[in-house]
């Protein structure tokens, strides 16, 4: 059939679709029919109730579920006639004056824009590179002795040092007034780990079992407390207890606790690393999938279709409903989110995914089964038993889309990668895992 796409703007367009009246005419008796079969009205045996009260009860129900059904594929024929790449749903209306014996439409709805990118070798892109260190091997014991520590009561005249676990009472007060959660009896904390505001730490630091003291406190104007934040109090505090931190030596006898393997200490380094340098890989690509994906999307040219934006909108507010909700907010569902807050986030996610499946569809990038089966048993190898977690993964269509989209995302980063130029980089540990040095 000949199809006349009208172009309204940048990618809207216009088909005009007809439908004969008699083909409508005809379904609607067909499904009436079928429902005449199974309908119950009091006064009627199943399937004898007479068609006239049939339609008369059903019939307009049933004439716009059969106008819904038939437009809609009218109008998919005459999109995959034309070849247009539709993006959302179309607005369809009734048109007036239609030739007799027909039903005529107007479909308007988006395209998926032309995306026109520039020469690959003129992008630049700064990857990066990190090395698991023996320091980064011992941060981790570390972490791991620290939290298989024992405590020791210290002597009376023992003061509360760093590293120290303190047990107090608190009482704090705003003008002279107590305030909510402002005090508690045996209150332990581990001194200089952050765990207190930095005022009330150094004012416990060095005090003695029995010992108390009165000491101001300002608040941070952003304390999570909302109703003390940005004030000033003062604090009555008392110690109780100061038990000194026994972290247990680096022997063969941790990595036996520890469940290694090689329960040796030689056994859990070596672990930590296999561990740590599974960690840098997956944190290196996908950094380096970000610059690369970053860098082709911002100088590639291209309309957002209107239509994806706003899915992608709705997507995020629902998403941000989802959390308050978890958060136990009440009537989070009816939270008002304005979505504007989301909108350029949301842009550059269309935008994003449109440069990745026009580069796709380009250059043959699509995910094959083996390399999914890859990227699947990669992902699994860090569990204690990967043939589950497989099975796991293949179980779920849903999640096997996942990895899918993983594994061509990482298609496009390195066909980037092999176009581009690369600006290589070296990082530390700590700076790749987001840790202060």
């Amino acid at each position: 059939m000949a199809v006349t796409v009208e172009t309204l703007e940048k990618l809207e367009r216009k088909i005009t679709l007809s439908l004969p009246v008699d083909v409508i005419t005809k379904e609607v008796d067909v499904r009436l029919k079928r429902v005449a079969r199974q309908v119950k009205i009091d006064g009627f045996r199943p399937g004898k109730v007479p068609m006239n009260i049939v339609a008369q009860r059903y019939g307009y129900s049933t004439q716009f579920e059969v106008m819904n059904d038939k437009v809609g594929e009218a109008f998919q024929l005459a999109a995959n006639e034309a070849k247009l790449r539709v993006a959302g749903q179309p607005r369809i209306t009734e048109k007036e004056g239609a030739p007799e014996g027909q039903m005529q439409f107007d479909a308007i709805f988006e395209v998926y824009p032309e995306v026109k990118f520039a020469d690959m070798g003129s992008v630049e892109v700064e990857t990066v590179s990190s090395e698991v260190t023996d320091a980064a091997i011992d941060k981790t014991i570390d972490i791991l002795r620290k939290q298989r520590r024992t405590f020791a009561q210290r002597s009376a005249d023992g003061a509360a040092a760093d590293g120290d676990r303190v047990t107090i009472d608190f009482e704090g007060k705003i003008d002279g007034e107590p305030f909510q959660g402002g005090k508690a009896e045996d209150f332990q904390f581990l001194l200089g780990e952050g765990q207190m505001l930095k005022e009330f730490e150094d004012a416990v630091r060095g005090m003695k079992s029995g010992e108390s003291k009165t000491f101001p406190l300002s608040f941070p104007a952003d304390y999570h407390g909302k109703e003390v934040a940005g004030k000033q109090s003062d604090f009555l505090v008392t110690l109780k207890k100061v038990e000194a931190t026994h972290l247990p030596e680096v022997t063969d006898e941790l990595a036996k606790s520890l469940g290694v393997a090689d329960a040796t200490v030689a056994g859990l380094r070596a672990d930590i690393k296999k561990n740590l340098e599974r960690e840098v890989k997956f944190r290196l690509l996908g950094r380096n999938k970000q610059a690369a994906l970053d860098a082709v999307a911002t100088k590639a040219e291209l309309d957002l279709p209107n239509a994806s934006v706003q899915a992608e909108l709705e997507r995020m507010v629902e998403g941000a409903r989802a959390d308050l909700k978890q958060r136990g907010i009440k009537d989070a569902d009816k939270a008002p989110i304005p979505d504007d807050i989301f909108r350029p986030q949301a842009e550059k996610r269309v935008r994003m995914g449109l440069v990745v499946a026009d580069l796709v569809r380009a250059n043959n990038l699509q995910a094959t089964a083996d390399q999914i089966k890859a990227h699947i048993e990669e992902l699994a190898s860090s569990y204690e038993k990967p043939a589950d977690v497989v099975r796991w993964y293949y179980s779920d269509m849903s999640r096997l889309g996942e990895v899918e989209a993983i594994v061509i995302e990482n298609n496009v980063t390195d066909f980037i990668l092999s176009k581009a130029k690369v600006n290589a980089k070296a990082i530390s540990f700590d700076e790749l895992m987001g840790q202060q040095g």
